[in-house]
């Protein structure tokens, strides 16, 4: 095997395994990526991945490589810039232990990310929310388990992974009613529930009827529901609520659009940023302040609040044209 190889397999075993400690989804996001990398690189150089040197992935291979992920697989900006953080984490390893490529990989280290417009955030108002939650039918198994668990990520606003991985033993009902989950970067964090949502989840785990250590949420064999599937049936409800309110129509719907829902109604409900950081798991209260940008309705009851007291309230209307016209006679 060349340097590359065992250099990679280390970066894994004992880079980010043993000392960092990386989480299973950090472990898969850097696995899929270089296995783009290595697919791309030995395409173009007709040589295998176990054969491949690490001078060969120079930083103009790596660019084709982030153009490719773009413009051929369509890959987002954001997602390009989550490949090239993978491949610097594995590059700035390699160059503790070939320091005879320093050249090399520093080039490669200084790629730059690719900067991006920041879209306003996707979210479901309270009539939609109301429509998505009716449209699971209570008749099936999978329809009153869906609708449970669409209630729950809409009022905790868990992560799509923090919401397939939760247990039984997760979910507390008496006194204090709470969800426990052990979020992204390894926070615990604890989420009160609703007395709607405690109603839903009493007759639910109790149809479950399940092991402390089971999904609460699992497939129709038991087994904890996969990412795509709990994608794929959050699309179908939320296509199937369309005939009840046609708001929905056109809205790209997906578990984290319910997430967004989450932070906004409480946003709406005057909770504080900080608060609303700490209820989603959030690293840093900056992000935080998009859902800020996300509601024009919340920046008019803020500029309300700036108008001098004799002002008549309402929304500001241009003067029509033709009263403008003899205005200025």
């Amino acid at each position: 095997m060349s340097a590359l190889a065992p250099t990679l397999q280390a970066f894994f075993t004992d880079r980010l395994i043993r000392q960092r400690q990386a989480s299973p989804h950090t472990i898969a996001a850097y696995r899929d990526a270089f296995k783009l990398l290595l697919a791309f690189t030995c395409h173009r150089t007709g040589s295998t991945p176990s054969r491949l040197r690490i001078e060969e992935l120079t930083a103009p291979l790596i660019g084709d490589f982030l153009n490719h992920l773009e413009t051929e697989r369509g890959n987002s900006v954001r997602t390009r810039n989550a490949r090239l953080a993978a491949i610097h984490s594995l590059f700035r390893y390699a160059a503790l232990r070939h320091p005879d490529h320093a050249d090399s990989i520093q080039r490669v280290l200084a790629i730059p990310p690719k900067r991006f417009d920041r879209a306003i955030v996707t979210y479901l108002t309270e009539p939609e929310i109301d429509a998505l939650l009716q449209a699971p039918d209570r008749n099936t198994w999978t329809g009153r388990r869906d609708r449970t668990m669409l209630a729950v990520a809409i009022q905790t606003g868990l992560r799509a992974s923090e919401l397939t991985t939760l247990t039984i033993s997760d979910v507390h009902l008496g006194t204090g009613a709470h969800i426990s989950c052990h979020g992204k970067g390894r926070k615990q964090r604890i989420t009160p529930l609703t007395s709607g949502t405690v109603t839903m989840l009493r007759t639910w785990l109790a149809e479950r009827a399940a092991q402390p250590t089971d999904p609460v949420f699992p497939t129709s064999r038991g087994r904890q529901l996969s990412r795509d599937a709990l994608e794929r049936r959050v699309t179908k409800h939320a296509r199937a609520a369309t005939q009840a309110c046609p708001t929905l129509t056109g809205k790209k719907i997906s578990p984290h659009v319910l997430r967004h829902s989450t932070a906004m109604r409480l946003l709406n409900a005057g909770v504080d940023t900080t608060v609303i950081a700490l209820w989603l798991g959030h690293e840093s209260v900056a992000t935080t302040q998009i859902y800020v940008h996300a509601d024009l309705a919340l920046k008019e009851r803020a500029l309300a609040r700036t108008a001098p007291i004799e002002a008549t309230p309402g929304r500001y209307q241009p003067t029509d044209t033709i009263m403008a016209f003899l205005d200025n006679l």
